[in-house]
């Protein structure tokens, strides 16, 4: 039997040239080997939402399949079936007559079978004496087998795709049950730090997740939440240093205080007295520069949360905007030179942080530049609690962000 060419449909049933080149490039393809009939059918399943197709409709795509009489479909020895619409509903567990040809049409559209209409639309075939089928009007089951890697190839991203969402979903509820419990934690041991403040924070990253979200949507809620558990963790690990020295605590936050009157707010040279002397009976020849402790590399943050806490950043970069790093960096020069930092500051800076967290803090200094006398001093001062490893990005921006309505995370 010869099905190598374009058929059109019975009736008031348009064609289009969908169906055309659909019809020809299973006319044009290449003799396949036989395919199993049940393994395609599984396959078209698994990526029924990618075609298009709704369970009705593949509950029809079984019954047609079950009146292929082999298991195996072989292009060489026909694969047209010509159930009436009578005994393809009782198959299909007694579906209407109307639902079941808007969803045959939607088999057609989807390109999983074509019609092959006899002249007055009936499904029949004709036999030769030894009863082998000569010619047959129905539906024909070859673009499944010239579409059998296709398929599959869609099965198999949908079921990667299920397993990437999965895993997105189990890393949120770990990443939420961490914060939830760290912040409980530390509330109830009287941590310092605004723990109200996180977990408002909190609350707030759970309430824009949807109740039925998308991957991408539970991914970039897991970003959120996996940077304030961050954040988190470097307060507690920062206290628990403090009180294993002994010293003073350490205060990382957007505000630098000093109880010295010539204080970084009002000077920007900073001597080498400032941050404690030696006593004046020490020889002065005696004395060593203290060694630079080789702080960790602060983590770049997303580029859309330091917008969201220095928007006035935005206003200078190169085109009026800021859609990536390289325009943030050009930015944080033109302010510093706005706002008289020198560029052996900001140079240090750069080298101490790294290029794109210097400029993130000089979009925070800008961000609360009326609040700041000195600059240039307030960047050398973090830059040199940087090199000992005392300072953070991170409760900066969040401290901005809630002042900004968006809750954060602020160091007391």
């Amino acid at each position: 039997m010869h099905t190598a060419y374009v058929s059109t449909p019975f009736g008031r049933r348009p064609m289009t040239l969908a169906l055309v080149k659909g019809q020809m490039e299973v006319a044009q393809s290449k003799p396949t080997a036989r395919v199993e009939k049940w393994k395609v059918f599984r396959d078209v399943c698994e990526a029924r939402e990618r075609l298009g197709l709704q369970d009705r409709a593949l509950t029809i795509l079984d019954a047609l399949l079950t009146f292929y009489p082999s298991t195996e479909l072989d292009a060489e020895q026909g694969l047209v079936v010509f159930p009436s619409n009578a005994q393809l509903s009782v198959r299909a567990h007694g579906i209407t007559g109307t639902t079941l040809r808007r969803h045959l049409a939607a088999l057609v559209e989807a390109g999983l079978i074509h019609r092959r209409d006899s002249p007055n639309g009936k499904r029949y075939v004709h036999r030769d004496r030894d009863g082998e089928i000569e010619q047959a009007y129905g539906f024909d089951l070859a673009p499944l087998v010239a579409r059998v890697a296709e398929i599959a190839a869609l099965a198999q991203d949908v079921a990667a795709e299920r397993t990437h969402f999965r895993r997105a979903k189990e890393a949120l509820t770990i990443c939420r049950r961490d914060v939830r419990k760290l912040i409980t934690a530390a509330m109830e041991e009287g941590a310092s730090g605004d723990w109200p403040a996180a977990e408002v924070m909190y609350v707030s990253i759970l309430g824009r997740l949807p109740r039925y979200p998308s991957r991408a949507q539970v991914e970039a809620t897991l970003d959120e939440m996996e940077l304030l558990r961050e954040e988190i963790l470097n307060l507690l690990e920062i206290q628990v240093k403090t009180e294993k020295t002994g010293g003073n605590g350490i205060q990382n936050g957007c505000h630098i205080q000093n109880s010295k009157p010539e204080s970084i707010y009002d000077l920007e040279p900073s001597s080498e007295k400032e941050q404690g002397e030696k006593p004046e009976s020490e020889p002065q020849m005696m004395r060593s520069p203290p060694p630079k402790v080789k702080a960790e590399p602060i983590k770049s943050f997303p580029l859309g949360m330091v917008l969201r806490a220095c928007p006035q950043i935005i206003d200078y970069g190169p085109s009026g905007g800021v859609s990536h790093w390289r325009e943030l960096m050009a930015a944080a020069v033109v302010v510093r030179s706005m706002l008289g930092v020198s560029p052996s500051a900001y140079q240090e800076a750069c080298e101490a942080m790294g290029p794109e967290n210097a400029a993130v803090a000089m979009a925070c200094i800008l961000e609360r530049s009326n609040f700041i006398n000195s600059p240039g001093g307030y960047l050398r001062d973090l830059t040199r609690r940087s090199e000992r490893g005392e300072f953070s990005l991170g409760p900066m921006l969040i401290a901005l962000l809630k002042a900004n309505g968006e809750g954060a995370l602020r160091v007391v």
